[in-house]
Formats: structure tokens, sequence, C-alpha cells
């Protein structure tokens, strides 16, 4: 990936990634529960980032930076518990999307260290 690349657009499509798998899910009570959960912490990661870029200082950067490498966090823990049913193709995406949670957290922890 570019070393320029947008990570507000990057968590975007993250969000995106995310509602389009959960379209593809057998939705039964857990994966109902679960996939709720997973909407609302994947489009967190980039609300808080973006956030975090409108900051009133270097302190207020980072407790949002931090937000949303939690939201990164609660979605990789999510993705973790969501059951493909056996699906190959639909828990490939599941893993593709569990990797690309914890690169963000890995970002975001990356930058939260600089500040």
């Amino acid at each position: 990936m570019a070393s320029n690349y947008d990570l507000e657009q990057r968590t975007e499509q993250f969000a995106k990634d995310v509602r389009k798998f959960i379209r593809s899910l057998t939705l039964d009570l857990s994966n109902y529960e679960d996939s709720k959960q997973l909407t609302r912490s994947s489009g967190s990661v980039g609300a808080n980032y973006i956030e975090a870029n409108e900051k009133l200082g270097d302190k207020d950067f980072k407790f949002r930076a931090k937000i949303a490498r939690k939201e990164a966090k609660e979605s990789r823990y999510w993705l973790r518990l969501i059951d493909t049913l056996g699906n190959k193709e639909v828990e490939q995406v599941r893993i593709r999307l569990e990797q690309e949670a914890t690169e963000l957290l890995k970002i975001l922890s990356a930058i939260i260290n600089k500040v």
C-alpha cells in the first residue's frame, strides 16, 4: 500500500467492506447481534479518526486516536465471533477483515506513539 494512502479513506473502506460482508452472512440470532455490534464499531474507527484530525491540540488528537484504536480492537473481536457456518468464501473475507482491523490498530498505535 502506498505510504501516502489516506487513512480516512482506508477506514471508510473498512466500514464499507464490513457492511458488504455482513450482507453475505446467514443471520441467525448470534450473528445478527454480533453483526450489529460490528457495524457500529467498524464505522466508529473512521468516525473517530476524522474527529481526531479536527483536533483542538495534541492531547485531543491522542485521545480521539485512542478511541479509534479501541474501535478497531472491538471490530476485530466481533469479527472473531461471527460464525461463517463453514462457508469458505465468507470465512476468507472474515479473515481478511480481521487482518485489516489488526493493521488499522497497528497504524493507529504508531500514530499515537508519535504524538
